[in-house]
């Protein structure tokens, strides 16, 4: 662990979230947060194969402009996105070097492990190619990003026990959450004694702006200080976690961030108790009672994609986000092969299933109504 938070300082930029001019990354904006970010101490950046122009970018205004060794670059190999063979896969890593210029990769990593995707890993023999490239010197640490319930990770854990951190969804809305389970995946990582690097502490920016109840909670507590900056703190706060990463998209973020990591050690415990109060109400909000159980799925003649639904739905309930539902659907709904809410046949079988006695049939009207 000592070796891995080594000169990285605890918050990370990630990018996948650049900011954007003329339907491009913008790349003199992208320089000067850059510049802030590393004028601060910290430098651990973070990018991927599938970010689009990402890599390219982080040559521009990262790698030609500082000595390597001033910062630390991770990228991530994603198998299962247009490989047919291992040497596809594999050419990914040889298109990354190209594209970020870096000359090695810091911190590599197998990309969004779970489901049918870990297969591709495998049946592809990844984990020996990362290990070779580590030989090599061409990286120097790799783990893999996990994207996946709980009941998944232990396995590939105990598989790989070499792994030298794994990256995984926390924040404060999804510790608790059945379709996330950010809570339970840490505790795995940590029973693994396996360092942990953290997307989505601010829940793709929800957490930024979350339902008035939540974020009056948390203004009164701080008036001083950001609503998102309690997301970043949070994930920071726990135990085993090396870096948080902030996909960070103009320089009012990275100034926001900057001022909230720098310097930053632990929550106090009033500051721990204003987040679960927080948490809390924002968990008992007008949100879909859903556990993901699968039970209805089971029973369900036209394989619809209800917990899924249910989930992109409740990112409208809770942030009014259209566009992050509709993203949430895509990737339970349509990702997982399963049927959209339009699809339902009003047979009920679902309602007989579900054990939290959702009306799930009304809940499917109001996914269609809300174009889901």
């Amino acid at each position: 662990m000592a070796e891995l938070c080594k000169d990285i300082g605890k918050l990370g930029f990630g990018l996948m979230r650049l900011p954007q001019k003329d339907g491009a990354i913008d790349i003199e904006q992208t320089k000067r947060m850059v510049d802030l970010f590393m004028d601060a101490g910290f430098t651990y950046f973070d990018t991927a194969w599938a970010y689009e122009g990402s890599e390219d970018a982080i040559r521009q205004a990262l790698v030609e402009r500082y000595p390597r060794e001033s910062f630390q670059l991770a990228s991530k190999n994603a198998a299962w996105i247009g490989s047919t063979c291992r040497e596809d896969a594999i050419r990914q890593f040889d298109t990354t070097l190209e594209r970020t210029g870096a000359g090695y990769i810091d911190y590599y990593l197998l990309h969004n492990l779970g489901e049918m995707r870990t297969k591709v890993f495998d049946d592809y023999d990844m984990w020996s190619f990362v290990r070779e490239l580590k030989e090599q010197g061409k990286i120097r640490h790799y783990g893999f990003s996990f994207h996946a319930k709980a009941d998944e990770l232990g396995p590939i854990l105990e598989a790989h026990p070499d792994v030298d951190f794994v990256q995984l969804q926390i924040n404060y809305a999804d510790w608790e959450s059945p379709d996330i389970q950010s809570r339970k995946c840490y505790e795995i990582a940590r029973a693994h004694n396996v360092p942990v690097i953290v997307m989505e502490p601010v829940k793709g920016g929800l957490l930024a702006t979350p339902p008035e109840q939540v974020a009056s909670i948390l203004r009164e507590a701080e008036p001083g200080m950001s609503v998102a900056s309690w997301a970043l703190r949070f994930a920071a706060d726990l135990e085993g976690v090396a870096v948080v990463l902030s996909g960070m998209s103009n320089v009012e973020q990275i100034e926001d961030n900057l001022r909230t990591m720098k310097g930053f050690d632990r929550l106090t415990e009033d500051e721990r108790a204003t987040i679960a109060k927080a948490a809390d109400v924002l968990s008992n909000l007008d949100a879909i009672p859903c556990t993901s159980c699968e039970y209805c799925a089971k029973v369900c003649p036209r394989n619809i994609g209800i917990s899924g639904t249910f989930a992109a739905l409740n990112m409208i309930t809770l942030y009014g986000n259209d566009a992050f539902a509709k993203n949430q659907r895509g990737w339970l709904v349509d990702g997982h092969g399963r049927a959209r809410a339009d699809q339902c046949i009003k047979c009920g079988k679902c309602e007989d299933a579900c054990p939290q006695h959702i009306r799930i049939r009304d809940m499917l009207d109001r996914a269609v109504k809300a174009g889901l």
